[in-house]
């Protein structure tokens, strides 16, 4: 019997009994760290050298800065206000520099006389504040400094080495507090186990994880920090990478039922009424998706096309194939719009294919039905009953498919349209439908960059469609600078009157609805970007008003938003695909999958407000026919700031995967992968997702050889222990679904 009870890891320690309870509630609330593990993996952002200051000059507005200067000088004004009446209240005025620019440090009240005292000029200190402006100058009111003495004993040990890190921090706990708590549990660097097999850390000579840790929390030169750098992206991208391998590894050995097409079945006859051939991807693509459901393991695939690049008819083919071969394949859609619109797409392109009366019967055909949680009781019971005789081959629909009441005959195929708005749970859910686990296949319009795609999707094969079909016409896209130049945006209006005189449509989309309901709630929920905004986001109901009665009056504008009845939702979209409506004011909703090839023009109010793959989406929605899109990108952000910057990147290429290398840059790696991870914080810290690509593409290979060699990692506990962290309960499950 043991009668010591085991000691906590080192490393699992809760930071409130090493740091005490205040310093632990604020790094846990703001920052996420709760363990001494967690701290040490809190890497500094960058680093300041003694000598070199920080550049002043190219401070960012509303941010929270850490700068190190020097004081130049510092005068206490006295003055009268309400409080202090006899001229009795007191302003400190320092200005701080560092040789690239200087900045102005404002400390009132009874806050002056620390300050007072300390900042000298000719004295050194780190400072951290939110930097604002006043009487057009930027300052920083009352910010948190420490001084930098040289030669105390305490400073020289806090500062130890020449480098300074500086640590991502909050207004509740600045980056030298931060960097106080991490020399606290750093000889706990230590004990760290080290995830890496030995062969492959030293054949890539990388240090170990304890000596990593030190480097990075306190470099003595730059080849220290790279060092500490390259040991650690090697270790998010290895553990991760084993994480998907492994799960690639279970999903291989699940059986599946191998579904091959007839000779002379409903595929031959679909593809032999198709009025175009196929393009040399579409050709590609199918071939691999046909090899992956001729096995006997279930197909896992990604499909990636661009907008416009045919996905559905290469997913139908796969869907048809399957019915062939005696099963059955649902397709999954995000919204009521959507499964209602490929539903009308899919039977118009097969045709009397789609009026089948039994299940691969002579007359080749199959029933296509509809199920979305808005169906009336009757038609929803005649498609469950469908379902499960086996009379219908395909069913398309929200997740109404994944309740408990639906049941298939032998679902063979399951097809995932837009996968970023799917929760794995559905996706699991669905595949729990088959007698055997049924084939996967994922489509996406967002064009994820490789290395992405290895991260998010890594347990998935990815198929790329990125050849537009003939008879797609061009998109031309410009930016209107509404605030700059007022007249650009009375000619884009000009532009959307000329396109309808012409016999075609257009879409106006909006970042907001508009109804009272969302307008209580974001009165309620002012974040400071809204503050600074002044301006609340504009909404579909009024820009539809405004339309109507001004620039666009005469034309026929209707609108379409998220929170209108499904039925009259459906309606709305019917008209305007028939062209009894000219003009459609909406929200994203029109985002995915709206196929309207006589819509030509498409205007984006406050298009700042919209990320980059948004945006790509939505202008995909043009030129869809024979006449040229247009796409007017509207905002009324100035020239020089960086959401100009983004929309001038979307308007110079129809590039999807150029424009998601742009997004990702532009937004941090965390929140491209958070999102994809239904919402978990990254893990990633140190690797950049673009950047290291290569690192990436090599811990794949190396992670799916140690996983052939040793599926439950029974010769590498510490791999085992550093995997388990990573895979938290609900990435655990994230993955186990996905």
């Amino acid at each position: 019997m043991d009668l010591v009870p085991a000691l906590q890891e080192p490393l699992e320690q809760p930071l409130k009994s090493v740091l005490g309870p205040a310093t632990a509630k604020v790094m846990a609330e703001h920052l996420g760290l709760h363990t001494v593990g967690d701290l040490l993996h809190h890497y500094p952002r960058r680093y300041e050298e003694r000598g070199q200051l920080t550049h002043l000059a190219d401070l960012p507005m509303d941010e929270h800065v850490t700068v190190v200067a020097q004081v130049a000088d510092a005068r206490l004004h006295t003055f009268a206000s309400a409080k202090a009446p006899r001229g009795k209240g007191q302003r400190l005025e320092v200005t701080i520099t560092d040789g690239s620019g200087r900045l102005q440090l404002v400390f009132f009240g009874h806050g002056v006389h620390k300050p007072h005292k300390e900042l000298l000029p000719g004295t050194r200190a780190m400072f951290a504040g939110k930097v604002s402006v006043f009487n057009r100058r930027l300052q920083l009111a009352h910010p948190a400094y420490e001084l930098l003495r040289g030669d105390s004993e305490e400073a020289v040990d806090t500062w130890a080495g020449a480098l300074i890190p500086i640590y991502p921090a909050t207004a509740k706990l600045e980056s030298w507090k931060i960097g106080k708590a991490i020399q606290t549990v750093l000889p706990s660097a230590q004990e760290a186990v080290d995830p890496l097999p030995d062969p492959l850390r030293e054949g890539r000579a990388l240090v170990s994880l304890p000596e990593a840790l030190l480097k990075i929390h306190r470099p003595h030169t730059k080849a220290d920090i790279a060092d500490a750098r390259d040991r650690l992206k090697w270790d998010e991208a290895f553990v991760l990478q084993v994480a998907l391998a492994r799960r690639r590894h279970a999903d291989a050995q699940l059986p599946a039922v191998p579904r091959k097409p007839k000779p002379d079945g409903l595929l031959t006859a679909f593809d032999d009424r198709l009025p175009f051939t196929l393009t040399e991807g579409q050709q590609r693509v199918s071939g691999e998706i046909f090899d992956d459901l001729a096995t006997e393991h279930p197909m896992h695939r990604l499909l990636q096309g661009e907008v416009g690049s045919g996905k559905t008819l290469v997913a139908l083919r796969a869907m048809l194939a399957t019915v062939d071969a005696g099963g059955q394949a649902a397709m999954l859609a995000p919204t009521e719009v959507l499964a209602q619109q490929h539903h009308r797409s899919v039977v118009e392109m097969m045709g009397e294919l789609a009026e089948g009366g039994m299940l691969g019967g002579a007359e080749q055909a199959t029933k296509v039905v509809l199920l979305t949680g808005s169906m009336g009781a009757a038609a929803r019971r005649q498609a469950l009953l469908d379902l499960v005789t086996g009379e219908a081959g395909i069913v398309i629909g929200t997740h109404a498919l994944i309740e408990d009441k639906v049941q298939f005959h032998d679902l063979g195929l399951v097809v995932v349209d837009e996968q970023h708005r799917f929760g794995v749970e559905q996706r699991d859910a669905l595949r729990g439908k088959g007698k055997q686990p049924p084939h996967l296949l994922v489509m996406t319009a967002t064009p994820i960059p490789r290395t992405v795609a290895m991260t998010v999707f890594g347990d998935l094969e990815t198929s790329v469609l990125d050849q537009l079909p003939a008879g797609r016409s061009p998109i031309a896209s410009h930016v209107v600078p509404a605030a700059d130049k007022p007249h650009f945006l009375t000619r884009a209006w000009e532009r959307v009157r000329e396109e309808v005189g012409n016999g075609h449509q257009a879409y106006v989309v909006c970042p907001r609805i508009g109804d009272e309901d969302e307008d209580t709630k974001a009165a309620k929920k002012k974040t400071p970007e809204d503050e600074a905004e002044k301006r609340p986001p504009l909404a579909v109901l009024d820009v539809a008003d405004q339309l109507a009665k001004g620039p666009l009056q005469g034309l026929k504008v209707e609108v379409l938003h998220g929170r209108m009845q499904p039925d009259d939702k459906d309606a709305v979209m019917r008209r305007f695909a028939a062209g009894e409506t000219d003009v459609l004011v909406a929200t994203t909703v029109i985002e995915v999958g709206v196929n309207v090839p006589n819509a030509t023009v498409m205007v984006i109010m406050d298009a700042d407000r919209f990320g980059v793959s948004q945006l790509h989406q939505l202008r995909g929605r043009v030129g869809r026919g024979s006449a040229a899109g247009l796409c007017l990108l509207v905002t009324e952000m100035p020239e020089a700031s960086p959401a100009r910057q983004r929309l001038n990147s979307v308007a110079a290429t129809l590039d999807g995967f150029e424009l998601s290398r742009i997004d990702l840059e532009q937004r941090r790696e965390g929140d491209v992968l958070g999102q994809a991870q239904s919402g978990t914080r990254s893990s990633l810290r140190m690797l950049a997702v673009i950047d290291d690509e290569e690192i990436i593409a090599e811990a794949r290979e190396e992670a799916a050889r140690v996983v052939a060699a040793d599926p439950d990692l029974e010769h590498l506990p510490a791999l085992r222990t550093a995997l388990d962290a990573l895979l938290d309960e609900e990435r655990e499950q994230y993955l186990e679904k996905g």
